[in-house]
Parts: structure tokens; C-alpha cells; sequence
């Protein structure tokens, strides 16, 4: 099999493939009403479904899920006998942090330096144009060989599981024989890689109550508590001295067997500044892809500008709890909510919240669509031979599609490597890897549709 006009024909769709980029770009799409206004994400969503009308699909709908937000769906049919495949994005994003942190606005996709600068360019709006060049590269040579599937989900920043509600309720509507879920990536630029495990995650709310209300410090400050110190230590109950993550019960010393990442690629992935230690212990591997990681995301503190010497009645933080594949999200969550309860310091009032929650992911990379996948691959990226890698990050849906089609084959791709920055200011996209991932999405669909024809 040769790749030539697959990879003409994706060549030749770039810069058409750029103008919709930018045009999904510029939705401030965050699944947060409290930040952004739902109607961003209604709009975003209306784009995505009328580009899967521009390509033939039928029965696009804008799904209402659960948790008040929207996936869009599409189907095109294939040949008689074909098989089905499910292709997965999603386009809500994540909020922008201090956009005045920003080089280019965060939702006007930018190029510079040989990337396309913007929130969602790679973390997931990205996965979605790369699924259409993937399409209209098989259309225009020949055909799609498969029925396809398409999914773009509108929560999956926020963790609330809409879609993985929607999809336990509607089993029939995205059954297929292989999924490709669009939503992680190379282990670096030009490396072709597919995700073997994800972690799972929990997050919570814990807040601390001391005092009726605020009092001088000065008059009260050395006896009376204060739920913001409270707080402080509670928070660093969840740590060892060395930075690892320490919730009672939960353990943390798995070891990853794979492909490793050399501390010093690590360090300047993350940008780690001269002379500061990573934390934790075992290799980088170990760290990321197979062991717990707390953080904490927020706190609701006095800000230092306008700040009085006040003792504080009241302290918030969210937590994230990132679980690895061989451990159970909802015990995690457990574990994390006893710990919280039973380290705040003072006899201090505490309140926990759940706010999301999602099980870790292990793929079977021995199946007979990665073998599919890597011949794609070879073909994309020509003196490279496809890797396996871990993730660090979360796709819930992973294990409610694995539960509800158990014979479903899933594989999981994408444009989030080192350099893009996901989640992060100045995300990116390399236009390169869009291309050539996407090539390698029209091969494997081509591939794989061959296979099945035995």
C-alpha cells in the first residue's frame, strides 16, 4: 500500500483545514456558565454539526446530556457489510486562565514559529478537523471503506460525564466495531504514538469553617483558628516531604514497564526551572502514567491586593486526584474524602463535595486494530514505527464505551503532545502533526476495512 494520494489530497486540504480551525477557535466554548456564556458553546456545538452535514452525515443531532450540555452526532453509512467505526473529539475547552499571559488571544488562532497558537487548537477542536481530513481524504480517493460514527462531546473539560449519562441511556447509538477517540497524542512531535492507559480522576471541593465570621488579627490572631491556615495544612497532609502523593490508604508505588521518558525531555516538556527538583520518586514514567497525583487547582482565599489583617472564618479549595489504571475512581474518592475529613487540623468544620469523577482506562494495544493502526502509521510518518505510551490526563467516556461494547476495539490518538501545551496558556497545535496524524487516520480506516473483508 502506498500513502501518496491520501497524503496529496490531505496536503492539499491544509490551509481549508486552518480557516475551520479558526473558525471552531474562536467559540469560547468552556462548559462553565458561571465563566463563559452557555451560548458558546450552543455555537460551537451548531458548527460542528452543520461541518458533519457539509460531509454527507445523517442523522446529525445536537444531543442534550445530563449535565445541561450538548454533544453533536453523526452517521455515515459505508458499504454494504462494512465495518462500523466511532470517531471521538469534543469541543468544549478549557477555560483560558489570564489571557494577558497569552503572546496571541487565546481564541484567535495565531500561527507562529511553524504552530497554530489557540485554546482548543490541539486539546480537542484540533481531533475534530483532523477526523474530516481524515474523511474527505478517503472520499476523494475512492471513498470511506467504513461506516462512520462521529461523536464531538460538549463537557469533557468540565468531568460532569453528560455523555457518558446519555450513552448508559441510549446504548444503541454509539455501538461500534472500533472506536478511535482523538483526544491524546504523540509521545513528542513526529514520534507516532498510541495511548496504552489513561488515569482516572476525582475532583472535590473541601471547605473549612472556624470562626461566625472574619476577625482583627491583631486582637485575635494566636488563638483564635483560622480556616485559611487550616487549610494550608490540610492541604499538605497530601503530600510527603519529597512531593509524593501521601492519601491515606491510597497507594502509590506502581511501576510503568514501557516506554520511558528521560528526565531531562521531562524537565523541559514541563519547562522546569534551573535549579528546582521534580518531586516525587521512581522514574518519570512511574510518576506520570502509573501512580497517583494530587493538585491542588484552586482556592478561595483573600486575593494580596486590598488585603486586611483579618483571621479568616471560612477557606475553599478544589481538589484534583489523578488515579491510576489498576486502582478504582470511586475507592480513590473514598480515601480522599476520609483523608480530607480526618487531617483538617483544630477541630475544624469540614465540608467535602464531589464535583466529578472518572475511572482510569488500560487499551489492548495486542488487538487486531493496532496492528492496523501501526501499519497507518508507518506509512504517515515514513522511518518511524508506531509507540505505546501512557497518559497522565482523563477521558471518562473511555470506560463507559468499553463497558457498554466490550467487543469494541479502542484505540486512542491525537495532537496533544509536549510542545502543544494543553491546558496551559499559549496551547498550540503543529500543523504537521495534523497532517500527518490525519493521513494516518485515512490509512487505518482503509486498513482496517481490508482486514475485515477476510
Amino acid at each position: 500500500m502506498t500513502a501518496r494520494p491520501i497524503s496529496e489530497t490531505v496536503a492539499s486540504l491544509m490551509p481549508r483545514a486552518k480557516a475551520e480551525l479558526a473558525e471552531l477557535v474562536a467559540f469560547r466554548s468552556v462548559a462553565d456558565p458561571a465563566q463563559f456564556p452557555r451560548s458558546e458553546c450552543e455555537a460551537a456545538a451548531g458548527w460542528v454539526a452543520d461541518a458533519l452535514r457539509a460531509e454527507d452525515f445523517q442523522d446529525v443531532a445536537l444531543l442534550d446530556t445530563p449535565d445541561g450540555t450538548q454533544s453533536v452526532y453523526g452517521y455515515l453509512p459505508g458499504p454494504a457489510g462494512a465495518p462500523t467505526v466511532l470517531l471521538y473529539a469534543h469541543y468544549d475547552v478549557q477555560p483560558p486562565l489570564d489571557e494577558s499571559a497569552w503572546i496571541s488571544p487565546p481564541f484567535e488562532l495565531t500561527e507562529r514559529d511553524g504552530r497554530w497558537f489557540g485554546r482548543g487548537a490541539a486539546d480537542c477542536k484540533g481531533g475534530f478537523i483532523m477526523h474530516l481530513l481524515a474523511l474527505r481524504a478517503l472520499k476523494a480517493n475512492g471513498g470511506v471503506p467504513v461506516s462512520v460514527k462521529v461523536i464531538a462531546e460538549g463537557s469533557e473539560e468540565q468531568g460532569t460525564g453528560g455523555l457518558e449519562q446519555y450513552a448508559e441511556a441510549h446504548p444503541e447509538l454509539l455501538a461500534a466495531d472500533t472506536i478511535v477517540i482523538g483526544d491524546t497524542g504523540n509521545f513528542r512531535v513526529g514520534l507516532p504514538t498510541v495511548t496504552a492507559t489513561l488515569r482516572g480522576m476525582t475532583m472535590l471541593r473541601v471547605q473549612l469553617d472556624t470562626l461566625e465570621g472574619n476577625l482583627h488579627s491583631g486582637q485575635f490572631g494566636g488563638a483564635a483558628p483560622d480556616a485559611l491556615a487550616a487549610m494550608i495544612q490540610l492541604l499538605a497532609s497530601l503530600r510527603a516531604e519529597d512531593g509524593t502523593t501521601t492519601v491515606d490508604g491510597l497507594t502509590a508505588d506502581a511501576e510503568w514497564d514501557g516506554l520511558q521518558y528521560p528526565e531531562n525531555e521531562f524537565r523541559q516538556d514541563a519547562k522546569v526551572l534551573d535549579g528546582v527538583e521534580l518531586i516525587g520518586t521512581g522514574t518519570v514514567a512511574d510518576r506520570v502514567w502509573a501512580r497517583p497525583a494530587v493538585t491542588v487547582i484552586g482556592i478561595d482565599c483573600p486575593p494580596v491586593v486590598g488585603a486586611t489583617p483579618s483571621l479568616q472564618a471560612s477557606a475553599r479549595a478544589q481538589i484534583s486526584l489523578r488515579v491510576p489504571p489498576g486502582q478504582d475512581a470511586a475507592e480513590a474518592t473514598r480515601l480522599l474524602t476520609a483523608h480530607l475529613e480526618s487531617h483538617a487540623p483544630w477541630g475544624a468544620r469540614v465540608t467535602v463535595e464531589q464535583v466529578g469523577q472518572g475511572q482510569p482506562f488500560r487499551a489492548d494495544i495486542t488487538s487486531p486494530a493496532y496492528t492496523s493502526m501501526a501499519e497507518a502509521m508507518r506509512l504517515a510518518y515514513p522511518g518511524e514505527e508506531m509507540q505505546a505510551s501512557g497518559m497522565g490526563g482523563s477521558i471518562p467516556l473511555c470506560n463507559t464505551l468499553a463497558a457498554l461494547y466490550p467487543q469494541a476495539e479502542i484505540l486512542l490518538i491525537g495532537l496533544s503532545e509536549p510542545e502543544a501545551q494543553i491546558h496551559a496558556v499559549n496551547e498550540s497545535v503543529s500543523p504537521e502533526e495534523l497532517e500527518r496524524l490525519s493521513v494516518a487516520e485515512a490509512l487505518f480506516l482503509r486498513n482496517y476495512a481490508e482486514s475485515k473483508k477476510g
